[in-house]
């Protein structure tokens, strides 16, 4: 009896630790899906306790709605003014909501399906990856704003008072920032001469932006003629032959600079559009200004790599050392390194001074994701281009003013760029070729090492000809052609024969592939005069086979010895 006594007051104990312990459980696992706060805070004195502030879109939704239709002290309840004096609260709310609402208008695009309309804002396993996936939340964050180098943020908490239900509501710190975005994004001089007609809304915006941006726009594109014109006649005027090309060049660029730079001023000073218009035209004014000085930098440095290759340099072809064509192949490497330094800056430029993680922003990256593997996918070919640029860069299989023979076409190295490389054939044509492909491909580097190059003249003649006089006709024109070097290894051979004749093959070395081919066509054409002159009976000719009918034996002869005995 005793026994079965202390086990159900063991049992009891336990049931008890268990309950007092699931309620500490249950306590902070409610504390962490919202603020306590007091229910003054949450009913304002003359406050509608029926405000619906639920979930976040809720929100959001009435509090711009409330403001909307000038309804500011209902407004006010979905401020956390728990940080005013209770005594004026009410009349502060007013005016903070007013604000607040101006700076929403101006400053926040408001992404509607990624503002969650459940209770506890928890966001869903299946539809994200997040730490917090599958968890409730307490606050969530709008925009991030930057004021004079210090970030502000609009956000919302969670909040639950006594016996209450738990709502959401603008957290004390988006409060307290308000006066200080309302200065800087609140309405400027230039707004409170506007008519009130003329702030009506159609089509999201308000009617005087309708007439202000296109008068915006031309005057924008005016100012850059004027400077496109303006940098034109600098460039004509300044004197200096490094500064004369660099502008000429920075023409466009720098007058897309120069509109971006007077937009923003514009912007700063006194125009302040709505948030969709701000959210597009401040990015893609930062965009033109990074952009313009980077191609702006690019083309002063393109004129001051022409220069030094031209006062260096000067033509760059075969005939150059093999020193001077690796120095004009790496000034082209240079280039390449500093377009990718300056896209790597812009980059960073740009991503530190847009705001590209919070609320709208963060949708757009994600919603771009599977956009961003097919752009991958397509822009392989440029990759492979651009990454088989920089081999040749630094492996010099090829540099500028090579003369190579590709496919059967005998040119010279132009250009090397990113995507691709220029051939400048012998006849002046131009072959554009893709790097990628290029190096794929077998080709011959005839200035591997150095330019020289030994060219061979194939003559073929009767077995009649004599290879010895030949021999020395060809030594004694070569030695006086004046494209022909290294005497010592003149050649001469017969290099093949059939029943027809045989081929006879002379070998001469030349500075370079353009002076040897011309020294070869020379060469050629004046041992050709001395056989036409001298020999003619050299010249190839048909043999036939003539049968004796008499005896049944045969004889060969020549064509020409055939005629003769007609």
């Amino acid at each position: 009896m005793l026994r079965l006594i202390t086990a159900a007051l063991l049992h009891m104990v336990i049931l008890a630790a268990m309950f007092v312990y699931g309620g500490q459980l249950s306590a902070q696992e409610d504390s962490g899906a919202w603020y306590a706060i007091d229910a003054s805070v949450m009913t304002p004195s003359g406050g509608d306790i029926d405000v619906q502030r639920r979930t976040p879109r809720e929100t959001v939704r009435n509090f711009i709605r409330l403001t909307e239709d000038q309804q500011f002290a209902k407004a006010a309840q979905y401020l956390h003014l728990g940080d005013l004096p209770e005594d004026s609260r009410k009349e502060e709310g007013v005016q903070l909501a007013r604000k607040l609402a101006m700076v929403i208008e101006r400053q926040l695009w408001i992404d509607w399906a990624g503002l969650s309309a459940r209770p506890d804002a928890m966001l869903e396993t299946g539809t994200s990856k997040n730490a917090l996936a599958g968890k409730p939340r307490r606050d969530i964050g709008l925009k991030m704003v930057e004021v004079e180098g210090q970030a502000y943020e609009i956000r919302l908490g969670r909040y639950k008072a006594a016996d209450a239900d738990p709502v959401w509501m603008f957290t004390p710190q988006t409060v307290q920032n308000i006066p200080t975005l309302y200065e800087k994004f609140g309405p400027s001089r230039f707004e409170r001469h506007i008519p009130r007609e003329l702030t009506i809304r159609v089509g999201g915006l308000r009617l005087w932006e309708w007439i202000l941006l296109p008068i915006m726009l031309g005057g924008l594109l005016g100012l850059g003629w004027v400077t496109n014109r303006s940098v034109g006649w600098a460039s004509r005027t300044v004197p200096g032959p490094l500064l004369r090309p660099a502008l000429e060049r920075s023409r466009i660029p720098l007058a897309f600079v120069v509109v971006a730079i007077a937009a923003q001023f514009m912007l700063s000073l006194g125009v302040s559009f709505s948030g969709p218009v701000t959210t597009i035209l401040r990015p893609f004014l930062m965009i033109v200004i990074v952009t313009g000085l980077g191609i702006t930098g690019l083309k002063i440095v393109d004129a001051v790599l022409d220069r030094i290759t031209v006062r260096v340099i000067g033509e760059i072809d075969d005939t150059r050392s093999l020193d001077q064509r690796e120095l004009y192949t790496s000034i082209y490497a240079i280039r390449r390194i500093i377009v990718l330094l300056m896209v790597g800056i812009a980059i960073i430029v740009l991503l530190s001074r847009l705001n590209l993680f919070d609320s709208l922003g963060m949708s757009l990256l994600a919603s771009a994701g599977v956009l961003t593997v097919l752009l991958g996918i397509a822009g392989q070919a440029v990759l492979g281009n651009i990454m088989a640029s920089l081999q040749i860069a630094l492996a010099k299989p090829i540099r500028i003013g090579d003369s190579v023979q590709f496919e059967d076409n005998w040119a010279y190295v132009e250009s090397i760029f990113y995507t691709f490389l220029r051939l400048r054939t012998w006849d002046e044509r131009r072959i554009i070729v893709p790097v990628k492909y290029f190096v794929s491909q077998p080709f011959e580097n005839w200035s591997v090492t150095d330019a020289r190059i030994l060219k061979t003249i194939t003559l073929f003649l009767d077995h009649r000809a004599d290879i010895d006089e030949l021999r020395e006709v060809f030594c004694d024109l070569a030695k006086d052609d004046e494209d022909v070097i290294e005497h010592e290894h003149l050649f001469a051979a017969v290099t093949k024969h059939s029943e027809a004749g045989q081929e006879m093959s002379f070998y001469a070395m030349g500075p370079d592939p353009s002076a040897a081919w011309a020294a070869e066509m020379r060469l050629r054409e004046a041992l050709l005069a001395y056989i036409r002159d001298k020999h003619p009976d050299w010249w190839p000719q048909e043999r036939l086979l003539l049968k004796d009918r008499t005896e049944g034996g045969q004889q060969i002869t020549s064509a020409n010895d055939a005629q003769a005995g007609e």
